[in-house]
């Protein structure tokens, strides 16, 4: 790097979106709306769970819990959006940065754990029917949402650390929407080997870890599907798991292309786009995923529909 100028960075410059400037404002109301059904979608989700004792199920348990996750993993990375595009360009600072990147990869992996822990929970549902209520206890539960806590604090801890431990000089441009690995990692300077082998090490225990789990969880249903002999009863097993499924399509799905593939030679925009995917669109069509596909969560909204329209009845 001995053409870099070496001036040391402090501060980062966020520039997502901001080439055109005349989309600053369609863009910051419609990422805007997106933000308000995303709290208001999962925020419905978790209180609808909360009074409707037909959803007091380990499934719902962690779909509760999940929905947190996703109003918390959204509030990280949308208000600053809105800042940039309101602004057409926002300076963070480099301890702003870095608390951004830690939230970022603690809830993120906090989802990745617990769309992980509702395959097993769907695996042992399928498969293991007679002891799905000896195995998922209300002990499992609480154990596997703190477990998923404790794994992803811990794995952002040491990768915020790792990563901001590395020098940064030259250009402080960071052209995302927010501060994530791949554009930091353009803009350091000196030595950063050992520090990315540390990173990577860390990132194989949330998604390739959560990948496998999901996957072998998934094989193991497929199999016991096909052993059922009616095309009524595939269908019903299998509706059972088809928006969990679809949930972690879509965010493992745009992950996976993000983060585990070959970045040379790749658009920034398209990057961009992909990141929207992800930490924008994901937490807000989860709560619509598991509505619109699940019989118990529509029952469950006509119920408390139906209530309250009956104090104003005549």
């Amino acid at each position: 790097m001995a053409g870099r100028n070496q001036t040391l960075v402090t501060e980062f410059l966020l520039i997502a979106f901001t080439e055109h400037p005349q989309w600053g404002l369609p863009l910051f109301l419609l990422f805007l709306s997106f933000y308000f059904v995303t709290l208001l979608g999962n925020a419905g989700m978790i209180i609808l769970i909360h009074k409707d004792h037909q959803l007091h199920t380990p499934m719902y348990f962690f779909l509760g819990h999940l929905s947190f996750v996703d109003m918390c993993y959204s509030s990280v990375i949308v208000p600053q959006l809105l800042a940039v595009l309101l602004d057409h360009g926002t300076v963070i600072s480099q301890a702003r940065c870095a608390a951004q990147f830690f939230l970022f990869t603690f809830f993120a992996s906090i989802d990745c754990y617990f769309l992980a822990i509702m395959a097993y929970d769907r695996y042992v549902a399928v498969c293991q029917p007679l002891l799905y209520v000896t195995i998922m206890t209300e002990k499992a539960r609480w154990g596997s949402v703190a477990g998923a806590y404790i794994a992803g604090f811990s794995s952002a801890f040491v990768r915020t650390v790792t990563a901001f431990t590395l020098s940064f000089c030259g250009n402080n441009e960071i052209d995302f929407i927010f501060c994530d690995l791949p554009p930091l990692l353009e803009l350091t300077c000196g030595e950063s080997f050992t520090q990315e082998v540390v990173i990577i090490v860390f990132a194989i225990f949330v998604m390739p870890a959560c990948i496998v789990v999901i996957s072998v969880s998934y094989l193991f249903i497929i199999v016991a599907i096909m052993q059922i002999r009616s095309a009524g009863g595939r269908a019903k097993t299998f509706s059972t798991c088809a928006s969990h499924l679809m949930a972690v399509s879509l965010f493992f799905g745009t992950l996976i292309f993000m983060y585990l593939r070959d970045n040379s030679g790749q658009s920034s925009a398209g990057d961009r786009v992909v990141s929207v995917l992800y930490t924008v669109v994901t937490p807000m069509l989860n709560p619509f995923i598991y509505s619109l596909r699940n019989k118990e969560v529509k029952a469950a909204v006509r119920k408390a529909l139906s209530r309250s329209e009956a104090p104003g009845r005549p």
